[in-house]
C-alpha cells in the first residue's frame, strides 16, 4: 500500500532503529507516506554485501509500481579496517571497495531503474577511543581503524557516486565540522551518538528532498482525521 525506502548497510545501519537512531527518525518522518525497511548487517563489508544481495533484495518487486522510492547504501567502515590490525578479516582493499560499490549500484539500478540510490560514506574515526572497544584481541595495542583510512574510503565512495550518477552523503567531512566531533558524533570512536544519528537523518532527508521525495510530494495513504466529516464519517472512505 505504501512505497518503501530500504536502508542497506553495516552495523551503523543495523543500529539505526535504536532509540534516537537515524533509521527510527526516518520511520517517524515518513510515518504516513512510506514504509522504511531495515537491512543492516553488523560487521559486513562490501565484499560480504555482494554475496547476499539476492537474499537481501529478492526478485519479487520488479514492476515500476512496486519499486522502492529509495535505497541508502552505507558501507565502508569495515572495509577500511587495516589489513595488519586485529580486524584484518573485515578489510577490503580500496580498489576492490570501489568495484564492489559499482556492482551493488548496478544490481540495484538493474532491478529498480527508477529507484533513487543514496551512497553514504563511512564516518570519521576517533582512534584513541577505538582502543577502548576492541572487537577482537588487540595484541598490537593499535587501533584497528584510522581516520586517515576512513577518509580514503569516504573519498572513494564519493567518487563512485559521481561515476554512477547517484546521490552521496560525505559523512566523514560533515561530522568533522562539529566541534569535538570525536565524542559529540561518535559513541565508541566508530558508531554514532545521538548527535551523529541526527546528522545522518538530516542529511538523508535532505538528499531525498533534492530528488523530489518529501512530505510535500508524497501522498498520505489513507484519509487523515482532519479530512473525516464528523457528520458523515464513512463518506471519506468511499472509493478506497
Amino acid at each position: 500500500m505504501r512505497p518503501k525506502i530500504y536502508l542497506f548497510g553495516d552495523s551503523i545501519t543495523e543500529m539505526s532503529f535504536d532509540e534516537g537512531g537515524w533509521g527510527a527518525s526516518i520511520v517517524k518522518h515518513f510515518n504516513r507516506t512510506a514504509d522504511v525497511v531495515l537491512r543492516g548487517y553488523s560487521g559486513y563489508n562490501t565484499r560480504w554485501a555482494l554475496k547476499v544481495l539476492e537474499k537481501v533484495f529478492p526478485a519479487t518487486e520488479k514492476s515500476e509500481s512496486e519499486s522502492p522510492l529509495a535505497v541508502t547504501v552505507f558501507f565502508g567502515a569495515n572495509d577500511a579496517s587495516l589489513a595488519d590490525r586485529c580486524s584484518a578479516f573485515q578489510h577490503v582493499p580500496l580498489e576492490e571497495f570501489k568495484h564492489n560499490l559499482h556492482s551493488i549500484l548496478a544490481f540495484l539500478k538493474g532491478r529498480w531503474p527508477t529507484t533513487e540510490v543514496i551512497l553514504i560514506s563511512p564516518p570519521p574515526i576517533d582512534e584513541p577511543t577505538r582502543l577502548l572497544y576492541p572487537f577482537a584481541e588487540n595484541k598490537l595495542g593499535l587501533p584497528e581503524r584510522t581516520n586517515e583510512a576512513a577518509g580514503n574510503y569516504a573519498k572513494a565512495c564519493l567518487a563512485v557516486a559521481v561515476e554512477c550518477g547517484v546521490s552521496a552523503i560525505d559523512l566523514w567531512t560533515r561530522m568533522q565540522q562539529i566541534p569535538g566531533w570525536q565524542t559529540a558524533c561518535l559513541s565508541d570512536g566508530l558508531h554514532l551518538s545521538r548527535t551523529g544519528n541526527k546528522i545522518v537523518f538530516e542529511e538523508v532527508i535532505k538528499a531525498l528532498k533534492k530528488k523530489g521525495l518529501s512530505l510535500e510530494t508524497l501522498p498520505v495513504d489513507l484519509p487523515q482525521i482532519n479530512e473525516v466529516d464528523p457528520n458523515d464519517p464513512l463518506k471519506s472512505f468511499e472509493g478506497i
